[in-house]
């Protein structure tokens, strides 16, 4: 997922895109306790998939205050 995509969507897309990704990063570091987990570079990739979905949340709201104020 790029950031292209992530800013095509609103913030609730993007709560609900990012609760997605804390939900699968929670399962993939179960499966890795439990040695099961067989694609180990998927953690990294929802790992920065997340910090993505973080930062343009912010950006929105940074431009949503700006234009308020």
């Amino acid at each position: 997922m790029d950031a292209k995509e992530l800013r095509e969507k609103t913030p609730d897309q993007l709560r609900d895109e990012l609760a997605s990704l804390k939900k699968e990063a929670f399962n993939l570091r179960f499966q890795q306790a439990t040695s099961q987990l067989e694609n180990t570079a998927r953690m990294r990739k929802v790992r920065r998939d997340a910090a993505r979905v973080k930062t343009i949340l912010k950006e929105k709201a940074a431009a949503a205050v700006k234009e308020a104020g």
